[in-house]
Order: structure tokens, then sequence, then C-alpha cells
């Protein structure tokens, strides 16, 4: 079993900025590639950021592009997003996701293997 823990989500004022850790662990496994979700009241959950743990390649979802950077340690198995110029339409639970066996892509739901428990952010206007 892996185990994947966020941390860092709070309330913020528009304009400010917030880092999301995740850390996954557990038995032994190969990480393939982490993503972060989000989902907001009300909607379905949608893509926000992913990260190919081979290469460091990264994808963001367009909303968030410009102002939402992904990274990894891959030494800690953790992958980090750092969210800067925070609008209310930020606001969600963000979830992590991780893949451990090989993925075509870091946007779709479905193929991450597990995930966390999701870390709240609020951004006020």
């Amino acid at each position: 079993q892996v185990q994947v823990v966020e941390s860092g989500g709070g309330l913020v004022q528009a304009g400010d900025s917030l880092r999301l850790s995740c850390a996954a662990s557990g038995r032994t496994f190969s990480t393939y590639a982490m993503g972060w979700f989000r989902q907001a009241p009300g909607k379905e959950r949608e893509f926000v950021a992913g990260i190919w743990w081979s290469g460091g390649f990264t994808y963001y979802a367009d909303s968030v592009k410009g102002r939402f950077t992904i990274s990894r340690d891959n030494a800690k198995n953790t992958v980090y997003l750092q969210m800067n110029s925070l609008k209310p339409e930020d606001t969600a639970v963000y979830y992590c996701a991780v893949a451990t066996s090989p993925i075509r892509s870091v946007v779709a739901a479905s193929p991450y293997d597990y995930w966390g428990q999701g870390t709240q952010v609020t951004v006020s206007s």
C-alpha cells in the first residue's frame, strides 16, 4: 500500500501565494507521475497540474498556467505545487495523485493508483 499525504492548504486573500506539498510513502514502488487535481463545491474534480517523474516534464490546466508551478523531489518522493496570484475561483479541495505504473497522460484522473485525502484551499476576495 502507498500512503499519499498532502499539506499546505489554508485561507488566503486574492493575490496571495500558497505552496502545497504531497509525499508518497509505503511499500516499495516506482513513481511514474504525480498530479494535482481540485474539486470545488458543486463541481467535478478537475486536473490542475502533472509531472512525469522521468525527465520532469510538466503539464498544466489553462486556468492555472503561468500562476502555478509543479515540481518534484525524487529523493523524497514528494511533489509540490507553488500557487501564486491566487484567485477566489481557485478555492477548492486539492488532491494529490500518484501513478505507480506507466500512464499515457497526466491529465486524466483514472490512471492514477493512489490519492491523498485532500487539502482545503480557500481564497477570499
